[in-house]
């Protein structure tokens, strides 16, 4: 819980810090005043709930419905600050999405102008070797993290498909595709003969 906080207040400080010296970012904040967004992270089972007014709150538990509700994997976290991208990772599933689409987009335009530099932030408090030790220290735990979740997600389809068989693998599919094209040409030429056969009878 405590942690949680830390995170939080954490998250908090460096978004407002960012977005307060950039008036682009002040600009994309203002269309987002008076809406809230959550946001799961699968791997970790946790979720920030980011509401908005003149500045950012960052909070670890709300309990009114938001405006929207992003649920999505660490992997898919850094596409999200792209706008295009919203649509393709809920068709391929990375994303899942209640709410206000508008909402999203615009929280995901206002990711997309923010220039971090969280070494830099972190210096005046720690120093500038300690700040970029933790900034290292901290991508390679991300990086760690992103190739567990490959992993898990190739570990998950192996079992599907190869020890459950709950999926078929990829060549019951392409066989699968083979028999349906021979059978659509099968059906073709059946076509092609019925229709010989009832233009004799006419004639």
């Amino acid at each position: 819980m405590a942690f949680d906080s830390l995170v939080c207040a954490a998250l908090e400080t460096a978004l407002n810090g960012v977005i307060t010296r950039d008036a682009d970012s002040q600009r994309r904040l203002a269309r987002l005043k008076g809406r809230t967004i959550r946001v799961s992270l699968q791997e970790w089972n946790k979720q920030f709930v980011f509401s908005f007014s003149q500045r950012v709150d960052v909070l670890s538990h709300y309990e009114a419905q938001p405006d929207c509700a992003l649920s999505l994997s660490l992997a898919a976290l850094p596409k999200l600050q792209q706008k295009a991208n919203i649509t393709a990772l809920i068709k391929a599933d990375q994303l899942t999405l209640d709410g206000d689409i508008d909402v999203a987009q615009q929280f995901s335009q206002l990711l997309s102008g923010l220039q971090f530099d969280i070494a830099e932030w972190l210096s005046p408090y720690m120093g500038d070797v300690m700040a970029h030790t933790v900034v290292s220290h901290a991508q390679k735990r991300w990086q760690q993290a992103n190739q567990l979740a490959s992993r898990q997600q190739r570990y998950l389809g192996e079992i599907l498909t190869e020890e459950w068989r709950v999926a078929p693998g990829p060549l019951e599919v392409a066989y699968f595709s083979d028999q349906v094209d021979e059978i659509r040409s099968d059906v073709a030429r059946l076509e092609a003969r019925f229709k010989q056969l009832a233009e004799r009878m006419e004639s």
